[in-house]
């Protein structure tokens, strides 16, 4: 494990707050599949502080474990994606290392980028008393998830990449909640920036055959159409086909201006190399989240300068020591999602010591009590000390690495900041511009 940086020589401005030494991690035992991993805290109890407090927050003890599941996919379809994500969701721990009372422990679970797994992956988190998760990803399986396991079993569920409007709609009982703006938001900059970056008045559209790839096509197409242009297409498509050929040819029908196409790299992949080769390669492609990979265009064996794309962006107070701190403990630059998936955790945690016991419910009463605007201001470099005023019934306001994280009576967040990209010729992002919005 590397040496954390930037450590901070005096306790900062947000609180007084004791610091004991950790002991160190040790890996724990869960069942198959589990990456389980405790930080043990100076002073902590043994097992969990049960103790009961109202919706006012303040347990009022830091001789307790908070409790913390992970299910994000490090295999599947979104693997490329997620194993960054899933470093994201975890470093709030490492962070945490040393400068806490309180115990860590974490369940690390792999979603498969797919349904089923993940919901046994989910009962499996839910059978070993984790009460709050990181996770999932894909909006597909962030629903089946919530639907078959969270919310029937009392358990908060917080996304760091899930993005579908069908999201907001659940019947979650205040449960689950996400660090990333809804597509209904994405939909609008989309739109925007084919419009007037691109300067297209007619526009198709390809996605993957979900709830992600579907509804975001359609916010696209509405917002789009309020700005005069005309949808010739919406293509369906499904994910790790060996031919998208016919499916370009649908789209390509009437020739669209520009060609949306919200999808992931495993399905990215051949799509591009069958565009490339069989189509015309002057018309413009944008592209979504899902599609931010570095490695595409060695994937596809293209530069893919024809290609631009949106997805939301890591830009709140927080993301500086964010990104230090991902770099020095995992050797690379943050991608998509990462700063997102570390502001759930986070926000989980704190919202676990201000309930004062691991119980779900408990915790869902404090989730916008932590983050909302008002209190003491708590960011990803004061966690700890954020941690320890929760505990005592503080009130604080948690601004985040990705955003200032603050969420509506959905779960949903307020406002987001969108990165405008585009893919470098050897491979890598470049950000073209960073553009704010409002829901």
């Amino acid at each position: 494990m590397s040496q954390r940086i930037n450590r901070r020589d005096v306790i900062r401005g947000v609180g007084a707050a004791s610091v004991v030494g950790l002991a160190g991690c040790t890996g724990g035992g869960g069942g198959d599949g589990d990456e389980t991993t405790t930080t043990s805290g100076g002073g902590g109890g043994g097992g969990d502080d049960t103790t009961t407090t109202t919706s006012g927050g303040g347990g009022g003890s830091t001789a307790r474990t908070l409790k913390q599941g992970i299910l994000l996919p490090t295999t599947g379809g979104l693997a490329d994606l997620g194993v960054p994500i899933k470093n994201g969701a975890e470093l709030p721990r490492i962070v945490l290392e040393g400068e806490t009372d309180f115990e860590l422990d974490f369940n690390i679970q792999d979603t498969q980028t797919d349904a089923n797994a993940a919901q046994s992956a989910a009962q499996s988190l839910r059978n070993g008393g984790y009460p709050a998760v990181t996770g999932a990803a894909s909006s597909e399986v962030t629903m089946a998830v919530a639907e078959n396991v969270f919310i029937p079993s009392g358990m908060v569920g917080c996304s760091p990449a899930s993005t579908s409007p069908a999201i907001t709609d659940l019947n979650d009982n205040g449960l689950i909640y996400r660090t990333p703006p809804t597509d209904a938001l994405q939909g609008e900059v989309l739109a925007q920036v084919a419009t007037e970056r691109l300067g297209a008045s007619t526009a198709a559209t390809m996605y993957v055959n979900n709830s992600y790839g579907q509804l975001l096509s359609e916010s696209f197409a509405s917002a789009f159409q309020d700005l005069d242009g005309q949808v010739y297409q919406q293509v369906s498509f499904q994910k790790a086909q060996s031919s998208y050929t016919s499916r370009l040819s649908q789209a390509f029908n009437d020739n669209p201006d520009v060609i949306v196409v919200v999808g992931y790299p495993e399905s990215g992949k051949q799509l591009f190399r069958n565009f490339y080769s069989d189509f015309d390669t002057d018309v413009p492609v944008l592209v979504t989240d899902g599609l931010r990979s570095a490695s595409l265009p060695s994937d596809v064996g293209n530069p893919m300068e024809n290609v631009t794309g949106t997805a939301p962006l890591a830009a709140g107070p927080g993301r500086e020591f964010f990104d230090e701190q991902f770099q020095a403990e995992f050797g690379s630059e943050p991608g998509v999602f990462t700063a997102q998936a570390f502001d759930a955790t986070a926000v989980c945690l704190l919202a676990n010591a201000a309930a004062g016991e691991n119980n779900g419910q408990a915790i869902a009463q404090q989730m916008q009590a932590v983050a909302n605007p008002g209190g003491e201001e708590v960011l990803p470099d004061t966690l700890a000390e954020g941690l320890q005023m929760a505990a005592e019934g503080t009130e604080i306001q948690y601004k985040g690495a990705s955003s200032a994280v603050d969420f509506d009576t959905n779960g949903d967040l307020k406002a987001a900041t969108y990165e405008y990209f585009g893919f470098e010729a050897g491979g890598g992002i470049r950000t073209i511009d960073e553009l704010a919005f409002s829901a």
